[in-house]
């Protein structure tokens, strides 16, 4: 799988696994999220990103847990993401997060696009989310890139959205 992205702007960028090693730099990244991403992205009042919190998103051991990081040709991580598969690999949570600085770039459009397509390439069926009714941005980006949006029934300040994946939900 290709790692090297480019948007439709014409940004480039290269996603890779997350390492052990990244935690500093990941540190520094949340440091660059506005307040409401990362409300958006713990789905609650985070102000600062826990090292709990940071080691997993570095050292997934877990065979179904992803994380990947978006850098660009300067080497500045401009987003992160997760892919965390159910125990039967056939629904993947993706949860995704962009530098505020980086955003309007088409940045969250490609690495959602990369994060699909690697589910698919895992086997996955289907890949859903969990958003903040108020994240109308996320919303419009998943719902343009084929996702169906459900309230969720346990939460009516959160939607689902859920994109079926080719490869085994088309058999």
């Amino acid at each position: 799988m290709d790692n090297a992205l480019t948007t439709q702007t014409g940004f480039r960028f290269e996603v890779r696994r997350a390492r052990p090693e990244d935690e500093p730099m990941l540190a520094e990244f949340f440091t660059h999220v506005t307040a409401d991403d990362l409300r958006f992205r713990f789905l609650g009042a985070v102000e600062e990103v826990s090292h709990e919190r940071l080691m997993a998103m570095t050292r997934s051991d877990d065979a179904h847990i992803h994380n990947f990081l978006a850098l660009s040709d300067d080497g500045t991580l401009i987003a992160v993401a997760t892919l965390a598969s159910d125990r039967a690999d056939r629904i993947g949570e993706v949860a995704i997060c962009i530098r505020a600085d980086r955003k309007h770039l088409g940045v969250g459009w490609e690495l959602l696009a990369y994060i699909a397509k690697y589910a698919e390439e895992l086997g996955l069926e289907a890949i859903e989310s969990i958003e903040s009714r108020e994240n109308h941005a996320a919303i419009e980006l998943e719902r343009d890139m084929g996702f169906a949006v459900t309230t969720d029934p346990d939460d009516a300040t959160l939607v689902l959205v859920r994109r079926k994946l080719g490869a085994r939900s088309a058999a």
